[in-house]
């Protein structure tokens, strides 16, 4: 059985190939362009290939509820070209087969839930940090949407007293991605996160940050496991400092089994960047349900 998978960035989208085990065969990236040159290379790459289904997890904000007249659009995104984009709706033009979707992040935490760190529990995060703050959330075993779809990048956070800068964020000046993103931490140092390995204050900052949010999803969502991914946490040294500092903001009012092992609690993603096309595989194979 083959199973298509599409991860629909803002920069690039990731086309693949899977098996109902969630095993990749082959991926090809295309770069985001505008709607209609990107989805005829999407619809290129999927067109001769067979597939039985195909799921989406897509940049956002993004309509995910089937009941929606605006189900498959692209939202109110920044990329105005893609701003009202029926995205689900020319894929469906051109591919006649049973189509799943979600968010970006929603499908990351999908692929860790089914196939990676989280498998075997009913709730879960996943955040990713870099360009953006995303969090994809799965509660009682099913991805959450409520009215629209969870927006965790964009809780509000204390500015840490230190802070030299504030946040960036164009529409919250408090925000965890204001304040935390890759741009963020470029804007308030003047190099990429990778070129500042070696200044403790850096992270000092972003740890305080993460883990202020953290504490927040802890209290709402009281997930079972918090994974971590993107650019910025390819900075490892990050995970220690975040645990210690959910640790003390939390203050000893929660005692559970994962707060007393924040080591297998508060982890970095677990299927090698692959997290969000394992999940688009998943998304495919509901479809077929």
């Amino acid at each position: 059985m083959l199973i298509g998978a599409l991860e629909a960035g803002g920069t690039k989208m990731v086309c693949a190939l899977g098996n109902e085990n969630g095993t990749i065969l082959e991926q090809v990236s295309i770069p985001t362009t505008t709607p209609e040159e990107t989805v005829e290379q999407i619809v290129r790459y999927f067109k001769d290939k067979d597939i039985e289904a195909l799921g989406v997890a897509a940049f956002g904000p993004v309509d995910v509820k089937p009941q929606s007249p605006t189900y498959g659009r692209i939202l109110d995104t920044p990329k105005l070209a893609w701003r009202h984009f029926d995205l689900l709706g020319a894929l469906k033009k051109e591919l006649d087969v049973p189509m799943g979707l979600d968010t970006d992040v929603n499908g990351s935490c999908l692929g860790e839930m089914t196939y990676g760190c989280a498998k075997g529990l009913d709730s879960a995060i996943y955040i990713t940090i870099g360009t953006g703050v995303g969090v994809g959330v799965c509660a009682g075993g099913k991805l959450l949407h409520g009215m629209l779809h969870p927006e965790g990048g964009h809780i509000l956070l204390a500015r840490h007293p230190e802070d030299p800068e504030g946040g960036i964020c164009p529409y919250h000046p408090n925000c965890l991605e204001g304040f935390a993103s890759g741009p963020s931490i470029e804007r308030r140092w003047g190099k990429k996160a990778v070129e500042l390995v070696d200044r403790p204050e850096v992270w000092e900052l972003e740890s305080y940050y993460i883990a202020q949010a953290l504490v927040n999803y802890i209290m709402i969502l009281s997930p079972q496991k918090i994974i971590l991914g993107g650019g910025v946490m390819h900075q490892e040294q990050l995970f220690p400092m975040i645990r210690e500092k959910v640790r003390e903001m939390i203050g000893g009012y929660l005692n559970t089994p994962e707060l007393a092992d924040l080591d297998n609690y508060i982890v970095p993603a677990s299927l090698h960047d692959d997290q969000g096309i394992m999940g688009c595989i998943k998304l495919g194979l509901d479809a077929l349900c």
